[in-house]
């Protein structure tokens, strides 16, 4: 008669072997590979073959990307918006993909062509922002809300055109969606506001970032009518949330782009890493 082989006498049971990739990387890539069991002395002993991928690598970063404004609709043809060219948004899209990072850019109307190689999600309503945004961050690295969100929208559309009379007209509205407020307090990416400001620059940035719950904030000075909005230069003041201060004086968007990449992509790589 032959030898009956116990289960754990010898052989080797494949449990799983899965790759967890959380991009927010608390735990990233653990894999179970195999349990290896073998009978001696009357006791099991088990050697668990578990590897963990290495951390998510910074050398490739995913970033979402927002520019551009929105528009609030009030009527079939008229809506409310702003002066956003989206140029630095675009510019900072192009200026990642250089990089070879990987880019989803989440476009307000502009009359940009998005860079080759970003994946583009054209929006209109600050609604359409928010639910392109809370649907991207889901695996990405880092949020750069750089689109320039209506505040406040219409409280009703019409949805006939409003004819023009001779009484006054007022108009209802409400706030429209915080984006930045809306993401989770406990995340796994990294989140860089945006912040134009015609006084009181340091103060209202340095709000923002408390109280918007962001890790950096991108701000620009709107008193100088040759730079910022609808320009192609800019200057700009980085506060981070660690107290770090850093200034980028007047160059083209361009250029502020690519220095903004490499420190986001820095400084994103402390906070997240720091965790694990």
């Amino acid at each position: 008669m032959g030898e009956r082989r116990h289960p754990g006498k010898r052989g080797e049971i494949k449990i799983a072997r899965h790759r967890v990739d959380w991009s927010g990387g608390r735990v990233v890539g653990l894999r179970l590979r195999r349990y290896r069991s073998s009978l001696e002395g009357g006791r099991y002993r088990f050697s668990r073959r578990i590897s963990f991928a290495s951390a998510r690598s910074f050398d490739r970063v995913k970033f979402v990307v927002t520019a551009g404004p929105t528009r609030e609709p009030i009527d079939p043809v008229r809506f409310i918006s702003n002066r956003s060219s989206g140029k630095m948004g675009y510019a900072i899209a192009k200026a990642a993909l250089e990089l070879d990072h990987q880019v989803i850019l989440i476009s307000g109307p502009v009359g940009l062509a998005a860079p080759a190689g970003a994946e583009l999600i054209r929006v209109i309503t600050s609604d359409e922002m928010d639910d392109a945004v809370q649907e991207a961050v889901r695996d990405c690295d880092v949020l750069v809300m750089c689109a320039a969100v209506s505040d406040y929208k219409p409280a009703r559309i019409a949805e006939q055109k409003l004819k023009k009379g001779d009484e006054k007209f007022s108009l209802d509205l409400v706030p429209a969606r915080d984006i930045l407020k809306s993401l989770p307090l406990s995340r796994n990416f990294f989140v860089v506001g945006f912040a134009a400001e015609t006084k009181e620059l340091e103060a209202h940035a340095r709000a923002k970032l408390a109280t918007k719950n962001c890790d950096m904030i991108v701000a620009n000075d709107l008193s100088d009518p040759k730079i910022g909005i609808e320009s192609d230069e800019n200057a700009v003041t980085i506060f981070s949330r660690n107290g770090e201060t850093e200034k980028i004086s007047r160059t083209s968007k361009n250029i502020i782009a690519q220095q903004l990449v490499k420190i986001i992509r820095a400084n994103a790589k402390k906070v997240l890493t720091k965790n694990f």
